[in-house]
């Protein structure tokens, strides 16, 4: 009996090992729902995957240890569409008023946006708010004294995010005039999605805190779907992307979203709906 019990222990571990090789990330409450077994039963399976070193625990689930050992850094995802990223953040300058608190997430694009803020004092006086340490290091001017940046707490990620409980909580107790919300993917049915779990809970938390959400994303990330799910379209007031989105593509998000803005790519050009 008690050898059948660690035959079916190892077996559900090969079967979450293999989702996570698949998926790159499997949550608990998927687990306890498709191998009918309790919660806890899950966690010590991913406890032993953990210790094993298959694994790495995250918050609500699990993630492949190999993929989060070699997670693209900061600069390998900025050079990707670059041309198009730049006329995003361009395009985003405008929702960020002089006299207002504004929070900037984690991303590329969004670290254009601060390097932009910090060029422009007509952007004064200003409050930040970012988990980016990229974006925190642009703002970063001591002599700047229109300039207020606050940066959250939390648990450093490969790509200079900073998530996790403590950023949320620190996120829980603001208040911010405008989000400018950088994801991994958006779609017309799956919403805004990223692959890492903490960094989903943070940008949640960045999402309640804001009065108004404008999501910076060039047109690559239209039709991506990572693993989890940040917010529904809805929850989006101006969705900020280039002008090489497909006009199928941009049809369908104007039904979805507040406002759609397409950056033009060239700088003589002007943002259009």
């Amino acid at each position: 009996m008690v050898n059948d019990v660690r035959v079916l222990a190892q077996q559900r571990q090969d079967l979450i090992l293999q989702r996570i090789r698949t998926q790159g990330a499997v949550r608990v409450a998927d687990l306890v729902t498709s191998l009918d077994v309790s919660d806890m039963t899950v966690r010590r399976d991913i406890s032993e995957l953990v210790r094993r070193g298959l694994v790495q625990r995250v918050h609500g689930g699990a993630v492949d240890a190999r993929h989060a050992a070699h997670e693209p850094g900061f600069q390998a995802k900025r050079d990707l569409a670059a041309a198009e990223k730049a006329a995003v953040a361009r395009a985003a300058l405008a929702h960020v008023a002089p006299g207002s608190a504004v929070a900037l997430s984690a991303g590329t694009t969004t670290a254009l946006v601060a390097g932009l803020i910090a060029q422009d004092p007509a952007r004064r006086p200003l409050t930040v708010v970012t988990n980016s340490l990229p974006a925190a290091e642009a703002l970063h001017l001591p002599d700047d004294h229109g300039l207020t940046v606050v940066l959250v707490g939390g648990t450093r990620t490969p790509s200079d995010a900073l998530v996790g409980p403590v950023a949320t909580r620190a996120l829980e107790a603001l208040r911010v005039d405008v989000l400018l919300l950088g994801v991994h993917g958006f779609d017309v049915d799956a919403g805004l999605t990223t692959p890492n779990l903490l960094e989903a809970e943070t940008d949640r938390a960045l999402i309640a805190s804001a009065g108004q959400v404008v999501v910076v994303a060039d047109h690559s990330k239209n039709g991506t779907v990572a693993l989890s799910r940040i917010a529904d379209l809805g929850a989006v007031d101006v969705l900020v992307t280039d002008d090489a989105l497909a006009p199928d593509a941009a049809d369908a998000l104007r039904d979805a979203v507040g406002t759609l803005v397409l950056a033009p790519t060239h700088t003589n050009g002007a943002p259009h709906p």
